[in-house]
């Protein structure tokens, strides 16, 4: 096979002039920055759909798009309908104000009365004005009513524990509320987490704060509407086949 010629270069006096380079400052110098290896820090990117999240995490996410995609029953579906966040916030300042005590209050306060017992001296015991908790105790305390405001976490697992505590609730004529946060729930009690809390009594002064909570509750959960199926909420890819489908069915019921 033949070389190929090569074509011969244009004549200098049809060569285009090079055009005038542009005047630069010379307090700015061009410093091109190069992302290759040992070169420059790459800008920060967002890495979220490349993370490997923790099991748990995707448990959590996947367990969210369940129960919007399956058609939810009433007694679950109640769990959704939660305190809204102010008068949760009046709520747990209360509960804050009855806490039981702690290990360390509770060793104390035996010490004293057995001090006082060695001394010869007479103990006074007063039972104090707290918050109960304990799903058996919160059972009996409903069930006897002396239960004046139960308080049910959200994210119980597993929710067969407290699903059927609003009914009961409901049959006793106690008021409920459902919160989010079973850890916060918790805190109030020196416990990690709590699946109820029970107010049986509080002091003169906080009578007000507490009427209003079981107000709400009333108007939100014992004397609202009736809790309906939930669930039954498709993706958006899956919506939008489902309107393209009633969009061509509906065009094609117009042509006849």
């Amino acid at each position: 096979m033949a070389p190929k010629k090569k074509v011969a270069p244009a004549p200098a006096a049809v060569r285009k002039a090079a055009a005038p380079a542009a005047p630069t400052n010379p307090l700015y110098e061009k410093r091109p920055r190069s992302f290759g290896l040992g070169g420059d820090i790459a800008p920060k990117k967002d890495m979220h759909r490349f993370v490997k999240w923790p099991k748990y995490v995707r448990i959590q996410r996947q367990r969210r798009v369940l129960t919007q995609r399956l058609k939810v029953p009433p007694a679950l579906n109640r769990f959704t309908r939660t305190l809204d966040k102010s008068t949760a916030e009046t709520l747990f300042k209360l509960l804050m104000k009855y806490r039981p005590e702690d290990k360390a209050a509770k060793k104390e306060r035996l010490l004293k009365e057995a001090e006082a017992r060695a001394a010869g001296q007479e103990v006074e015991k007063k039972k104090p004005l707290v918050v109960k908790y304990g799903i058996n105790h919160i059972t009996t305390l409903v069930e006897q009513g002396k239960a004046q405001l139960v308080v049910i976490s959200h994210d119980v697992d597993p929710i067969e524990l407290v699903i059927w505590l609003p009914a009961l609730c409901k049959k006793m004529n106690v008021p409920y509320v459902i919160v989010k946060g079973k850890a916060r729930l918790g805190t109030v009690v020196h416990k990690k987490t709590a699946t109820a809390l029970a107010i049986t009594g509080v002091k003169a002064d906080d009578q007000r704060e507490l009427a209003k909570v079981v107000d709400t509750a009333k108007s939100m959960y014992l004397e609202g509407a009736r809790v309906h199926w939930g669930g039954g909420i498709m993706g958006p890819k899956s919506q939008e086949k489902t309107k393209k489908r009633e969009r061509a069915l509906a065009k094609e019921l117009g042509g006849r």
